[in-house]
Parts: structure tokens; sequence; C-alpha cells
């Protein structure tokens, strides 16, 4: 396993920075997350248009590059950087993932062009009022009736969810418990008894949904897998977006520290530069680590996602959890070293403080994961 990029991923990283810089600075940021969509439609068209970043992931085969994990990994880090306020995440790290990993032959066909061209804005609606991230925590309901599936239920924190087009939902057979009988079902936005509304979250630049499936009615086509071999598809592509998010967060982490060490060269007290003082100087080099093995963490994550290893579910799991909290650590810390300005709404700090925060919840908090981790070890 080689922990480096090539030539062609760090070109990619090149350019998606620059771009970034240049159309999705933090006063664009601050605009997007102001809408109300919760992101610029036009800067997202652009994005899937001329750059094609939707479809990193996604096989040629389906209008996609047929890039790997690491490429959508290197992605991430750099749109975590900038706070990218964009549906990426949902459509590309959760929904596209859910297709490739659990849809058939005619259902690929169907979605993923969509949302390879940018066209389509899908999600995963997974979680429930409970706040639990594993099987037992879906409570949604699929009942057969007359060739079709009927759902209903209630899914919470799903990104972008009062915006997209298409929503995968999780849902179980009447009946079933834990694993068994989990399957993921297609169900348009315009569906007759899907309600959908934004949810008052402390980070604005991911919008998070809250969805009631009041006897949804979908066709047998819409279900993308079924029995355990669907819940297998399901934790896979939780798994792939959960190394996503940590990429995501070593960014954030990178640039959280790169704020502090600038407003610590800048800002002065008693005469000389508060970076000069020891205590600074720890904090700074605390946030260096946290930002370094972090980095390692979601690096090897994305590398064992790529070569489809057995290991993926454990490889995801450390870096969620060690990514998580390092990130929240990096902005409290940074927060800490501009001191009151810190908290002012001009800076940009508590962006970053609010991601973190809202990021080390999603997918399953920092705890659940080194539990999980403990199960998959045998401990």
């Amino acid at each position: 396993m080689h922990l480096a990029f090539t030539e062609e991923q760090e070109d990619l990283r090149a350019s998606a920075r620059a771009f970034l810089a240049e159309h999705s600075p933090p006063a664009e940021v601050r605009r997007a997350m102001q809408g109300e969509l919760g992101h610029d439609p036009a800067l997202w068209k652009r994005l899937g248009a001329e750059l094609g970043w939707p479809g990193i992931a996604i096989p040629e085969a389906y209008g996609g590059a047929g890039l790997s994990q690491v490429e959508l990994a290197a992605l991430m880090e750099v749109m975590g950087e900038a706070l990218l306020c964009a549906p990426f995440f949902s459509s590309v790290c959760l929904a596209a993932n859910a297709l490739v990993e659990a849809a058939g032959e005619e259902q690929k066909r169907r979605w993923l062009p969509g949302i390879a061209a940018g066209e389509t804005l899908a999600t995963l609606a997974f979680a429930e009022p409970g706040g639990a991230w594993g099987p037992e925590g879906v409570a949604t309901t699929a009942r057969a009736e007359g060739g079709d599936f009927v759902l209903s239920g209630r899914k919470r924190y799903v990104p972008d969810g009062h915006a997209a087009d298409l929503v995968l939902v999780a849902a179980r057979e009447p009946g079933t418990e834990g694993e068994r009988g989990l399957s993921l079902y297609a169900v348009g936005a315009d569906a007759p008894g899907l309600s959908r509304r934004a949810l008052p979250t402390m980070d604005q630049t991911r919008r998070l949904a809250e969805l009631r499936l009041e006897d949804v009615r979908v066709p047998a086509s819409a279900r993308l897998g079924e029995g355990e071999a669907g819940y297998e598809a399901l934790e896979r592509a939780l798994d792939l977006a959960a190394v996503a998010l940590a990429a995501e967060q070593v960014g954030l982490a990178q640039r959280c520290l790169d704020l502090a060490v600038a407003h610590a060269r800048s800002r002065e007290q008693f005469g000389r530069p508060i970076g000069s003082f020891q205590a600074i100087k720890h904090k700074c080099a605390d946030m260096m680590l946290l930002v370094e093995s972090s980095r390692s963490a979601a690096y090897y994550a994305a590398c064992v996602a790529a070569e489809g290893s057995a290991d993926l579910a454990r490889a995801a799991s450390l870096a969620r959890a060690w990514c998580s909290e390092a990130a929240f650590r990096c902005a409290a810390e940074c927060l800490q070293i501009h001191g009151g300005v810190g908290f002012t709404w001009e800076y940009d700090v508590h962006l970053y403080l609010k991601r973190a925060r809202a990021s080390e919840i999603l997918l399953g908090d920092p705890a659940w994961h080194r539990e999980r981790v403990a199960r998959l070890i045998g401990l």
C-alpha cells in the first residue's frame, strides 16, 4: 500500500483548491448557507458540467470518471479546507456509493448518470429520531402490497434531504430486526405521502432534513437489495461515506491549524507576536500532531476502500473516530488562539467549529465507532 498521492492526484487537488479559492471563498460560503436550499445551484451546476466532480468515483459505464475512493478522499479533503457549501457529500458520498454497491444494472443506468452529471440531487436516508447509526435503529417499514412496496416511517438527519430529487430510504420488512430484512428503496421527491422539512441545525453549511413517509407507495423495481445481502451493501456504502467524511475532517483540521498559525504570527501582545509565547506554541504543535495523525488514518482508510479490502469496516471506523475528535479539537484550539474575536460572526473560525461538531456526530459519533472497532476485533 503506497500512502502518497500520484502526480495526477496532486494535480486534482491543486486544481480543486484553486477553483474553490476563486469561486467558493468564505463570503460565498456565507451567502450560500443562508439561502433557501443551503447551497448555490449555479456553483453546483459548474461542479458537474465543467469539472465533473459529482462523477469522480462513479464507473465510466454510468457516466462517471471511474476513479477510486482515493481520488474522492483527496477531493473531500480540499472541500473540507474550503468548507464547501454544496450537496456533494449527500449526492456522491452517500447516494452514488449506495447505488454502486446495492443497485442492479438497470437501476444503475437509470440513476447514476444524472448524479454524475450533477443534474440529479440524491441522498441516503438512514438514521431515525432515536439517533442510532446501526441497523437496530431502523424502524421504517416496507410492506409488500399488490406488487408494490409501501413505506412508512420517519427519517432524521438526512443530508440535503429537503432539496434532493431522489432519496434512498433504508427500510425493513415488517417483523424483522437487526440486519435481517433491511433494504434500500429509491423514492422520488414528488412521491405522494412523502413530506420533508429542513431542520434548524447548528451547522448551516450542511443542511439536514427530516422526512416523513406516510404509506409511500413505490414499485418493486425501486428496491435495491433484499435480506442480508441488502444490509451488507448498505453497510459498505455507509463505510465508504465515513471514509470520505473523515477525509473532509482532515481538510477542516488543516485549515484550522493554518488560521491559528496565521493569527498567532500577526496578533501582538506585550509588544510581540502571541505565537512567540510557549503556551501558544504548544497548542499549535498539538494541532499539527492531530492533523498529521488524522491524515494518515484517513488516507489509509481510503486506500483500503479503493482496494476493496474486507478490512474496510474497521479502517473506516478507526478513521472516523480519530478524525472526528481531531477536527473538533483543532477547531476549538483555533478559536482559543483567536481569543475573543474567534467568537464573532465576522471571523470564519466559528463556521469551522460548527461543521466540526456537526460532522462529529454524523454517521455515528466517535464512541459508537470505537465500540464497533472493538466488536470487529473480538473484544
